[in-house]
């Protein structure tokens, strides 16, 4: 956790912005909630997980901890209902169908929910186990707007993820300039989520205020301890 916090700041340092700007989200898929409640003693505010399944126990083990869930997997629309239960923000929304599900399903559960639109960086879209996922670019705005307007939902910015194979930061860096155009049209859309234990340092640089960390905290499927 100490080294972790350690690249954070030292990342903010160096790129001229202040600690408070980023959001450390320590993303525990595979570990069980006893390690969810360890990282909320250390101070850790803020879970992702991409398995609904192992993210609705979890986030029901740990209700009295006052956490923040982040649901960062992709999402399928019978998962919705239960992910909308526990879920403040849903980072992977690709598509229309999936911002329509996700409305009725908050406005049925009576919640908002902040939703991200995943931004693909790949040059070209990659199928399989190689491709990240997301809209291209250029679909950007058209599904941002169908989530501002939407009931029970909150435009809250983009996600993504940077192309396997490609600098991080020239990613990062392109995922900048799509936040920008969103959050011209929508001021509030503030949120970029982007680095994760690998590149966070360059996610930094290029303005995220959302990191998704797990392995640099929890390991490779080895014991966490204080």
């Amino acid at each position: 956790m100490a080294e972790v916090e350690r690249r954070i700041v030292d990342a903010c340092r160096a790129a001229g912005r202040p600690r408070s700007e980023v959001t450390l989200i320590a993303v525990t898929k595979t570990y069980p909630a006893s390690d969810v409640r360890l990282l909320a003693s250390l101070g850790v505010t803020d879970i992702g997980e991409n398995r609904d399944q192992e993210a609705a126990a979890k986030a029901a083990e740990g209700a009295d901890l006052g956490l923040t869930w982040h649901f960062i997997g992709q999402l399928q629309t019978n998962k919705v209902r239960s992910v909308v239960s526990y879920a403040h923000m849903v980072h992977s929304v690709d598509r229309s169908r999936l911002v329509e599900t996700l409305s009725r399903e908050a406005v049925r559960a009576g919640r908002e929910v902040g939703c991200l639109v995943q931004v693909g960086l790949e040059a070209a879209p990659v199928a399989g186990p190689g491709g990240r996922g997301g809209v291209p670019p250029g679909d950007v705005p058209r599904l941002a707007e169908l989530i501002a307007k939407a009931e029970g939902l909150r435009l809250r910015g983009v996600m993504a993820v940077a192309p396997l194979g490609e600098d991080p930061g020239e990613a990062f860096a392109r995922l900048r300039t799509v936040a920008g155009a969103v959050r011209r049209d929508h001021p509030e859309a503030d949120v970029i989520s982007a680095g994760m234990s690998g590149d966070l340092r360059e996610a930094i640089t290029n303005g995220a205020t959302h990191l998704r960390v797990g392995t640099a905290l929890l390991g490779r499927r080895t014991p966490f301890v204080r």
